[in-house]
This record gives C-alpha cells, sequence and structure tokens, in this order.
C-alpha cells in the first residue's frame, strides 16, 4: 500500500509564491516519475509538470517559467514551486507517482484571489 501525503496548498495574493510538497510511504518499491496535475472548477484535470527518476523534468508549456518542480528521491518527495501565481491557477493540486502503478495523492487546494 503507497500512500501520497500533499501539503502546502492555501490562499495567496496574485503574483504570490506556493509550494507544494508530496510525500510518498508505504511499499514504494520502484518510482518512474512523480508530478502534479491540477483540476479548476468545471475544467478537465490537466498535468502541470512531473520529473523522472533520473531528474528530467517536463513542465506544460502555458506553466514554464513560473512552475518548477524538484524531487528528493532519498525521502520519495517532490516539489512544486510555484512563483507568480494568477487566478486562473486556482485549483485542486494532485500529486502521483508512476512506479509499479499509479498513485494519487488526495489533492491540496490551491486559491489565488486578484
Amino acid at each position: 500500500q503507497v500512500q501520497l501525503v500533499e501539503s502546502g496548498g492555501g490562499l495567496v495574493q496574485a503574483g504570490g509564491s506556493l509550494r507544494l510538497s508530496c510525500a510518498a510511504s508505504g511499499s514504494v518499491r520502484v518510482i518512474y516519475a512523480m508530478g502534479w496535475y491540477r483540476q479548476a472548477p468545471g475544467k478537465q484535470r490537466e498535468l502541470v509538470a512531473f520529473i523522472r527518476s533520473g531528474g528530467v523534468t517536463n513542465i506544460a508549456e502555458s506553466l514554464k517559467g513560473r512552475f518548477t518542480i524538484s524531487r528528493d528521491n532519498a525521502k520519495n518527495t517532490v516539489y512544486l514551486q510555484m512563483d507568480s501565481l494568477k487566478p486562473e491557477d486556482t485549483a485542486v493540486y494532485y500529486c502521483y507517482i508512476n512506479g509499479q502503478y499509479i498513485y494519487w495523492g488526495q489533492g491540496t487546494q490551491v486559491t489565488v484571489s486578484s
């Protein structure tokens, strides 16, 4: 059993920053990639970013320059640094790991006020 625990969400004003964390625990045998999706009200879930075990990253084109993803392999933790936040970044952010199976976190709310 693998659990993902997310933290770092909250309310921030436009232009501010947040750092999300997602720690995986349990029977984590292999991790090929870790990353984040988000889902805004009334919209489909969309990929934000992911990072492979070797460190290669992929950020959604529209978020490049503002969002950064990193990971601590020793802690099985992935981070999402979000800068210059905009109201349209408001969403529930879900972390995931792609390992033996795909596991999802419970989601953390990010609200950006204008």
